[in-house]
């Protein structure tokens, strides 16, 4: 299990990376013809679509690493039963609320299906919008591959050292 979840955790961190670099070039391209009085008609939407993607990549990854938002100090201050049940209702709150968010997601690529982008009308906006039921399945990988960790914690009721080093 930890070597699929090293490996996930380098598929997204380089799907992160290549999102953010993505989104320099993509700035400097705009600043720079906009300051050469020759705007980019495509700019503004490209980048608005960009920045989506790389917000909802970058939750994957954050749930991956446990980095999301939670208040483990709550669960780690109750009796052992207690902090057990909690990450139990917690992970199951969250990967209903994410199965809701990619079905409702799937949903809305149907209504879009027939939509462009204004600026780019050979993309059709069912292709930007497909990010939130993609991110929503990649989070719930992550959530699934960082619980056992999660359960560790509440059952020793000591936080782990995360991926990023912090307690």
């Amino acid at each position: 299990m930890a070597r699929w979840r090293e490996w996930f955790e380098r598929v997204l961190e380089i799907i992160v990376i290549v999102l953010m670099v993505a989104m320099a070039v993509e700035v400097i391209l705009g600043v720079t013809y906009r300051k050469l009085g020759i705007s980019l008609s495509w700019y503004d939407e490209i980048a608005s679509a960009t920045w989506a993607w790389e917000t909802y990549y970058e939750a994957s990854l954050a749930a991956l690493k446990g980095a999301h938002i939670g208040v483990p100090e709550i669960v780690h201050f109750m009796p052992k039963y207690w902090r057990v049940f909690t990450v139990y209702v917690a992970e199951c709150l969250i990967l209903g609320f994410m199965i809701l968010l990619g079905w409702t997601g799937v949903s809305v690529l149907d209504v879009l299906a027939t939509d462009t982008l204004v600026s780019l009308p050979l993309v059709p906006v069912s292709y930007t919008q497909s990010v939130i039921p993609i991110s929503a399945v990649l989070f719930i990988i992550a959530e699934l591959l960082h619980f056992p960790v999660r359960l560790a914690d509440a059952r020793t009721g000591k936080p782990s050292v995360t991926a990023t080093g912090d307690p």
